[in-house]
């Protein structure tokens, strides 16, 4: 135990130690912050360049028939962020271009009427700013008022007018008794969180242990503990690192969001009701498991290259795995009844990435729960024999990239000792 402590504290103050690693976290705080801020920063480029001039866009309406009868003025007392500029007179088609180019207005609409019909034309500076449509706002704010001028001439009663918009109250409900609770969307980015942390933190591993096969560290760490003491501290010190870096960096991002976003829009997106003690354990639990995973599978792949430019293509087939556990949950939570979204939360290579955000939607059973950390368990058991097996044969190899073949007949050596 105690060069496996030996082991851990070395690796983990080897990565705080790195630059890369300094400058790279960094970089993502950096990213975070910035990214907050962004609409601050506009609003301050905005008000610089607005300052003196009206915050609202002017349109001009020509009415000449007054088919709307006056009820236009209305619309200056909507508060639509627009003012209003109401013509009864008749002005041309060219004399309103003049004045959009001019800057005296932004837009505007003109009211006709032919063969019984009630035509608008509504003229802007740039047609491709509009995507060639009429705006939905001008058809529906126009309709609605043109329609209640035409209703109020209809001398109806109250009651009346009151049938014509009927209060509908929608409902939302599904066939299963199993009530699904959550925001969909948070839980998917939370997964892809969840996913980075596990992915890049077990990534590392085959990093750190290729480097120091090619800085020939490797050989007074063999002739000082044992292969399996080697593999489960540099697990175990990089896992620890990158648990305070995911800290690190989610607790910025909620400082940011809290102090940045305009207030109740964090609350309006991310129910933290839903964040309880259980799932804070659980999401824990499943990282470490997770982690173990992944880490003892890069830890298999670094030890099977001499050269670290290696690397990336020797953890391809991890890396495979990887992502499809990963879309195999990520897509799932689609459905997160259905028997797929189940089997993702209970096979090893993507039931951390979904199992945490299961139990926050409610439809995850205490039995489902047990039998995918055991599964884990046995996952990382088997996987931890392999992996210590094939590095205590493969970590002192500085030839040639230990073939697929070579790797089976290391495991197969009886006579090679894992102590």
């Amino acid at each position: 135990m105690k060069d496996l402590w030996i082991v851990a504290s070395y690796t983990i103050k080897d990565m705080l130690k790195k630059r890369t690693f300094i400058i790279s976290n960094l970089i993502i705080l950096i990213i975070i912050i910035v990214g907050f801020n962004v609409p601050n920063i506009l609003n301050l480029f905005t008000n610089s360049e607005s300052s003196g001039e009206s915050s609202s866009s002017r349109t001009l309406i020509v009415d000449e028939a007054n088919i709307f009868e006056g009820s236009l003025e209305s619309l200056n007392s909507m508060d639509l962020g627009v003012t209003y500029e109401i013509s009864n007179e008749n002005i041309s088609t060219n004399d309103i271009k003049s004045r959009i180019i001019d800057g005296e207005i932004d837009d505007a609409i003109v009211i006709n009427e032919t063969d019984g019909k009630i035509n608008i034309q509504y003229i802007v500076e740039n047609m491709a700013m509009m995507n060639n449509t009429v705006p939905e706002t001008i058809v529906n704010t126009l309709t609605g008022i043109y329609t209640n001028l035409q209703i109020s001439k209809l001398g109806l009663t109250e009651e009346e007018l009151a049938s014509l918009n009927p209060n509908f109250e929608f409902e939302l409900q599904q066939a299963e008794e199993q009530e699904v609770k959550g925001n969909i969307l948070v839980i998917m980015i939370l997964s892809l969180v969840l996913f980075y942390a596990i992915y890049f933190c077990a990534y590392q591993v085959s990093s750190s242990i290729t480097t120091e096969k090619t800085s020939k560290i490797i050989e007074t760490l063999v002739t000082s503990t044992s292969p399996r003491t080697i593999v489960l501290g540099k697990t175990i010190g990089i896992g620890i690192v990158g648990l305070l870096q995911v800290i690190v960096i989610v607790a910025v991002a909620l400082i940011c969001a809290y102090v940045c976003l305009p207030e109740g829009v964090l609350e309006s997106v991310l129910d933290l009701s839903q964040i309880t003690p259980t799932l804070g354990i659980l999401t824990i639990i499943y990282f470490i498991l997770g982690y173990a995973t992944y880490a003892l599978l890069y830890a298999l792949t670094g030890s099977t290259v001499s050269k670290p430019e290696d690397v990336q293509s020797a953890n391809g087939p991890v890396a495979i795995i990887a992502v499809i556990g990963f879309y195999l949950a990520y897509f799932t939570m689609m459905n997160p009844t259905s028997d797929l979204n189940v089997f993702a939360s209970i096979f090893p290579f993507s039931s951390p990435f979904c199992m945490p955000f299961r139990v926050m939607m409610g439809v995850a059973t205490p039995a489902q729960i047990a039998i995918s950390i055991i599964v884990l368990l046995v996952t990382i058991v088997v996987v931890a024999s392999i992996s210590v097996k094939i590095y205590s044969n493969a970590i002192l190899n500085y030839g040639s990239r230990v073939s697929f073949k070579d790797m089976i007949k290391m495991y197969r050596n009886k006579d090679d000792s894992n102590d």
